[in-house]
């Protein structure tokens, strides 16, 4: 009998398949045009492989509900692609979410910065 492995647990090595392919897929085979520059940052699946949250990121701000509709859009290709790359019983559905930890990153680091700058009060 096997012990099963301790820290990589077999969804964490599924996560990581996904979102390696989906940025694969969405990078080569995502031919809609409203699609802009998409970069995955994140893939959670549930403990039943039934649903996958995809946390994206578009370079250009501007064409981020665009991209939205786009990939919402691509949802039935993307998944039928990972089918045909992931062997696994049961392919997720996929639930596109845009990626705001960035920005909200950004934003707090530039406060930092500003609090920094500023004169020091005295007592």
């Amino acid at each position: 009998m096997r012990k099963p492995q301790r820290g990589y647990a077999r969804q964490d090595r599924v996560k990581e398949q996904i979102m390696r392919e989906l940025a694969e897929l969405v990078r080569t085979g995502l031919k809609d045009p409203r699609a802009g520059f998409i970069t995955i940052n994140e893939v959670d699946v549930t403990r039943d492989y039934s649903h996958a949250t995809v946390y994206y990121t578009v370079l250009d701000d501007s064409t981020r509900e665009i991209t939205e509709e786009a990939l919402e859009h691509s949802k039935g290709y993307l998944r039928s692609e990972l089918a045909k790359r992931i062997k696994l019983f049961r392919i997720p559905e996929l639930h596109f979410k845009y990626d705001e930890s960035l920005e909200r990153g950004m934003s707090i680091s530039h406060l930092i910065e500003q609090v920094a700058a500023e004169k020091p009060v005295e007592d």
